[in-house]
């Protein structure tokens, strides 16, 4: 789906760089990058059932689509990449309810943490809570100046509940992890660089296109590579032994592959190589 056609959520804005000239309603001009806002803006993109369940459709759109390279994730305006769940569908919860609710969520998050494609977080803005766990759970993460970090459950009497308590101390360890969990306190753009929670900081207005661009850098590389590699660093949270099994696994795999082949060849013939995924 492309800016130049109907959109079939209410609140995602879905947008593919294709133009819509075929059957399908797109043909690939690009680099096949799909783009996905929260766009929620009166809301600070807040994540509620409606959000969730679309993020989740278009994650699986995302996936299955063979010309599809990665993901770049968003938020709709200047403040805000997500900031947090949409607590007012809280108040009425029951226990089961409220279980029920966070086991969705996380299962939304791990649709983005196991994607076989590279997905990127282009933080513009608050990403609070379940904002921040959305954050954490994508593969790579960009932010803009003005971005800000944080998990304040603790401060409605809540715990995190959308992966921050699993995920949060993979990235910055335990220590800082209990430290911003704890008390709530939010983490400028700068601070989460250094903690390695993002891999850049960038102006606002350079935010999308420097997404793009780190993207195309690792789509550029063999498709069947990436997503093995990507199976593999999942494999990094299992004990050390079951991880290096997989990996020699999927190392032992992937050489009978024909990307394999023309990446060795294109490095000895000193050329560029064409990947198929094959």
């Amino acid at each position: 789906m492309s800016l130049t056609t109907e959109t079939i959520f209410e609140t995602l804005n879905y947008a593919i760089d294709r133009e819509a000239t075929d059957s399908k309603g797109y043909t690939v001009t690009g680099d096949a990058l799909a783009l996905i806002t929260i766009n929620r803006p009166d809301k600070h993109n807040a994540l509620n059932e409606v959000v969730l369940r679309e993020l989740s459709a278009a994650l699986s759109m995302a996936r299955y689509d063979e010309d599809i390279k990665g993901v770049i994730i968003t938020g709709m305006g200047q403040r805000s990449f997500v900031a947090g769940a949409d607590i007012a569908e809280f108040r009425q919860l029951t226990p089961l309810q409220a279980q029920t609710l966070a086991t969705k969520g996380q299962g939304v998050l791990n649709q983005v943490a196991q994607m076989p494609k590279p997905v990127l977080a282009a933080v513009n803005g608050f990403a609070l809570g379940g904002g921040c766990e959305l954050a954490l759970a994508c593969h790579l993460r960009i932010a803009s100046e003005q971005a800000v970090f944080g998990q304040p459950e603790l401060n409605l009497g809540l715990i995190p509940g959308y992966g921050g308590t699993q995920r949060l101390p993979r990235i910055v360890g335990l220590g800082i992890a209990t430290e911003m969990i704890l008390t709530g306190k939010p983490i400028d753009a700068q601070r989460a660089y250094g903690l390695g929670m993002v891999s850049q900081v960038v102006p606002q207005k350079d935010l999308l296109s420097a997404a793009k661009k780190m993207l195309r850098t690792v789509t550029a590389r063999a498709p069947l590579g990436i997503r093995m590699a990507l199976e593999a660093l999942q494999a990094s949270e299992l004990p050390l032994a079951h991880g290096l099994q997989l990996e020699a696994t999927l190392f032992g795999q992937i050489v009978s592959s024909k990307d394999f082949s023309e990446g060795v060849g294109a490095f000895l013939e000193k050329r560029t190589p064409h990947f198929t995924g094959e």
